[in-house]
């Protein structure tokens, strides 16, 4: 199953860091939480990844062309020119790198990736700066029991993001950055099948807004709650605040 990463955005919230970097690229313990992401899923078997990319998405292509060298010990001849690795410590990931644009939003990036996801039966897709110990295996379990068209993973955060109105499972109603109202909220990490490209218009369509909203009306759209761990990278503090559990070793989402 592939896993599709949104990793386009400004992240202007954390412009300290992204004024150079896009915001998958900024480092939680030394690695850019785009890995952190990635390995998440790596915990449950799942290897197959394709990145949405866009602010600065040569920094992320630049990133994986260079990562098996970068972690192996290599032996180069200078005047051939040839390259051997030894003792390579890279994971066992494909990775696809596509240029979904500056500046298109959420639901359009994954359009542009129809042609890549359109006949591969269900898939996966998170946003490119959330952590969590959600359990991958038992969130597809759970979207396969239920035979609708797309799960979202629902988390209780500190703070506000996407509302959702639950009965029985189902998401009745789907609100993006409430300003009012408690409960459970988007958490991402979603799962999808091919049918919801049928909701995306165009680059301009932000995927929290018409097309989650639609499929909640149309009862597609089901909720898996997670009640454990899930923190976003939204702000430096965020950042800081993942680095000091990393680097004490108690991130909760390592495997």
């Amino acid at each position: 199953m592939r896993t599709v990463i949104l990793c386009g955005g400004l992240g202007t919230r954390i412009s300290e860091e992204t004024r150079v970097k896009p915001k998958p690229m900024v480092e939680i313990g030394g690695r850019p939480i785009l890995w952190h992401i990635m390995k998440i899923y790596e915990q449950y078997g799942q290897n197959d990844f394709i990145l949405a990319l866009g602010y600065k998405g040569e920094i992320i292509k630049d990133y994986f062309l260079n990562y098996h060298a970068r972690l192996s010990d290599l032996t180069v001849q200078l005047k051939s020119g040839e390259v051997r690795y030894s003792n390579p410590t890279a994971e066992d990931w494909c990775v696809s790198l596509v240029d979904t644009g500056p500046d298109t939003m959420t639901g359009g990036r994954l359009l542009r990736l129809k042609s890549h996801l359109q006949t591969g039966g269900a898939f996966m897709l998170t946003y490119g700066d959330g952590v969590s110990d959600v359990d991958v295996a038992a969130l597809l379990a759970f979207h396969r029991s239920h035979g609708k068209l797309a799960t979202v993973t629902a988390v209780r955060p500190p703070v506000r993001f996407g509302e959702l109105t639950v009965e029985d499972d189902r998401v009745v109603s789907f609100q993006e950055k409430p300003q009012a109202g408690e409960g459970w909220i988007n958490g991402g990490f979603f799962v999808f099948e091919p049918e919801v490209f049928d909701f995306i218009e165009d680059d301009s369509t932000m995927l929290e807004r018409a097309p989650l909203e639609q499929l909640a009306k149309k009862g597609e759209l089901m909720v898996y709650h997670h009640p454990g761990y899930w923190q976003c990278m939204d702000t430096l503090r965020d950042k800081l605040m993942l680095d000091e559990l990393w680097q004490s070793d108690q991130a909760p989402w390592k495997g």
